[in-house]
């Protein structure tokens, strides 16, 4: 599979280096030489200088022949020209591109049935706000994906010291709890991921990941210590286009707001274009300020500068008044795993949003979703299992499957199983599979050859 990738910024890059990890044929255009230099010292991929929105450009990095063009170039403008001119010349290829401004949002439609014909247009803004909103009515969890339309959680929660859980083996647990428990996928410790078994123990400040139904969560958490805390005022830091559109979400869940921005003209503006939000001229990072405004009763803050340093700062300054949850916007990669070490455990990433999103139609096979486990660890896909697949009819016990690789839910006419090794996939089923990175590529294969590719 060739994939061309317009842009080699931080998004072009991340994706560039996960497809090169799969063995992908991928080429990086850039007009940006330095860019350039760090794509090709890093990976195994090719690249071309010159500009994503040229016809020459273009055909020079084989996109006739290509069969995903990404257009993840900074500029909305020349991501939608790029995907213009790639129609042109390729009309079949499947073409996404990363557009943040919401003047385009009523468009994607429009832009998707005519030309430029972009099958897929995902905005990082949207995709962190869902991001936030998800993790903010979950109580205790560090990590949330939704599968089958919202009915599959796949949550990861810490265990705390004082859990119940807290050493003992997985095949310990139903006698413990006295009740059905969690399928737990995976364990995180010391940033390390494993695929448990039976004989594993769980131990405290393990980050661990488990997939529920969306009617037994509040259970599966409460398995874990966690319970539902109600959500009424919410404080963010940090006013800029991220900021309003959570704000405005917000406000539709009828959750009391108050915004600290501290450009004025900026204020102005998002006073005039919310309704109920308290907006404050002020710095996020102002101890006194943050103290006036009574943050120990907010229950939760979220700080969404354009810079990192300064939602670092406003975070561990919340938590250090009295705030009882925090989630703090990141930017740089490198930083998510020194979060945990200084007492921030929930940290979103536009840019990671928009890989994930972006992530899920290069895979093979009708793969419906999918989300990154710590990074490159691990993934998650959603895919359907079709007629001629070998994973259909038998026992999942009787399937060879590359190490690494769990099945971790079954949806079939609508009811969500989450399966044990007499559990069978049918045709059409909805089928849930968690994947190390070293896997990936081997049941990417499998979907590619038993299921559909579109």
């Amino acid at each position: 599979m060739r994939i061309v990738i317009v842009g080699a910024g931080e998004v072009g890059f991340h994706i560039a280096r996960r497809l090169a990890l799969e063995s992908k044929d991928v080429v990086v255009i850039d007009r940006d030489p330095e860019a350039l230099s760090r794509v090709s010292e890093s990976l195994d991929v090719q690249v071309v200088n010159g500009s994503g929105c040229s016809p020459l450009v273009l055909a020079e990095a084989g996109v006739e022949g290509a069969e995903i063009l990404l257009a993840v170039m900074n500029n909305d403008e020349s991501n939608l020209v790029s995907c213009l001119v790639a129609d042109s010349l390729s009309p079949s290829m499947k073409k996404l591109a990363r557009i943040r401004d919401a003047d385009y949002d009523t468009y994607h439609g429009v832009f998707r049935d005519r030309a430029p014909h972009i099958d897929t247009i995902v905005n990082p803004e949207i995709e962190v706000v869902k991001t936030i909103v998800r993790l903010m009515t979950m109580p205790g969890a560090v990590d949330v994906g939704e599968f089958a339309d919202g009915r599959v959680k796949f949550v990861g929660v810490y265990l705390d010291e004082s859990s119940r859980l807290a050493g003992l083996r997985l095949s310990e647990l139903s006698a413990k709890i006295g009740k059905q428990c969690p399928l737990i996928a995976a364990v995180v410790r010391d940033e390390e991921l494993t695929i448990p078994r039976g004989q594993d123990k769980l131990m405290p400040n393990d980050l661990v990941y488990f997939i529920s139904e969306e009617s037994n969560l509040h259970d599966a958490l409460a398995v874990f210590g966690k319970h539902p805390e109600p959500l009424h005022r919410v404080l963010i830091v940090g006013g800029g286009r991220i900021g309003l559109r959570l704000a405005l979400h917000l406000e539709k869940m009828s959750i009391q707001v108050k915004i600290i921005e501290k450009d004025h003209d900026r204020c102005v503006e998002l006073a005039e274009r919310l309704n109920k939000a308290l907006v404050l001229d002020g710095d996020g990072s102002d101890q006194g300020l943050l103290n006036e405004e009574n943050i120990r009763d907010m229950d939760i803050v979220v700080t969404l500068t354009g810079d990192e340093e300064t939602n670092i700062l406003a975070s561990l300054l919340a938590k250090r008044i009295g705030a009882r949850r925090t989630i703090t916007r990141m930017n740089k990669f490198s930083y998510f795993p020194l979060m945990t070490m200084i007492g921030l455990e929930l940290a979103v990433s536009p840019r990671l949003s928009v890989i994930n999103s972006i992530l899920q139609h290069t895979r093979r096979g009708k793969v419906l979703s999918m989300m990154s486990i710590k990074g490159e660890q691990a993934e998650v896909m959603e895919a359907v299992a079709l007629k001629s697949s070998s994973l259909v009819n038998k026992p999942l016990k009787d399937i060879s499957f590359p190490q690494g690789v769990l099945i971790t839910g079954i949806i079939h006419e609508g009811e969500v199983t989450i399966p044990s090794g007499n559990s069978i996939i049918r045709p059409d089923d909805r089928i849930i599979v968690f994947a190390r990175r070293q896997a990936v590529a081997k049941i990417e294969k499998i979907l590619a050859v038993e299921l559909k590719y579109f």
